[in-house]
């Protein structure tokens, strides 16, 4: 996990096993579409897979509209609403931390078709968060120095531009393994970023400063 700052000023950037899980959950149940903003599909791409009759009878009984039931739209509905909670968690409580305890997920009560998907797809979900979790850890290892300079070198900038200090602000990154590169608002000061682009400091550079320039 990354952070860069001062008294006035702090952003994160992490991977969290949470939210990986949870896009991994959302591809393997094929609800494109989801969320606002919507977010591309994961790399590497999981094989979407049948959702289980049992988890599409809960979301049947759970739709609002009850003379036309959407099983898969209800569905979609409830990960939507359990990814808003998850983001502000994330930036609450840490990328280790999960909600995603088994054997009854007691944290999707509120959510009980999405609860049968989790019960029917954790395994293969929370492998492949593993996994990815691991290579972002690696990676950071491997090129912290130059992340940070991505961060640092742009705010000093922008405070030399200005002759002043940086006012007070936060910004947490979400850094994903996302299938288009971009960078997309999800949350009070959060945005989501594409593994694609944060590798590429160039692009990254050139998304950040307009950033930090409305932030400063």
């Amino acid at each position: 996990m990354l952070v860069e700052g001062t008294l006035r000023w702090r952003v994160t950037e992490d991977c969290p096993l949470d939210l990986l899980i949870g896009l991994c959950l959302r591809d393997l149940a094929g609800l494109a579409g989801v969320g606002d903003p919507a977010l591309p599909a994961v790399v590497p791409a999981v094989e979407r897979r049948p959702v289980p009759n049992r988890v599409l009878a809960t979301a049947a009984s759970a739709s609002w509209d009850a003379a036309q039931p959407d099983p898969s739209a209800q569905l979609g509905e409830e990960w939507t609403h359990w990814w808003r909670r998850a983001v502000l968690r994330a930036n609450a409580v840490g990328s280790w931390s999960t909600v995603f305890l088994p054997p009854h997920f007691a944290a999707f009560d509120r959510e009980l078709a999405l609860q049968d998907l989790v019960i029917e797809r954790f395994q293969d979900a929370v492998a492949w968060a593993r996994e990815r979790r691991a290579e972002y850890v690696a990676d950071d290892l491997a090129h912290h120095l130059q992340y940070s300079a991505d961060i640092v070198d742009i705010v000093r900038e922008r405070e030399h531009e200005l002759r002043r200090q940086a006012g007070s602000f936060r910004l947490d990154i979400e850094a994903l393994p996302l299938a288009e590169p971009g960078a997309w608002v999800v949350g009070p000061d959060t945005v989501v970023v594409s593994w694609s682009l944060r590798d590429d400091h160039a692009a990254f550079r050139e998304w950040f400063e307009p950033l930090v320039a409305a932030l400063v």
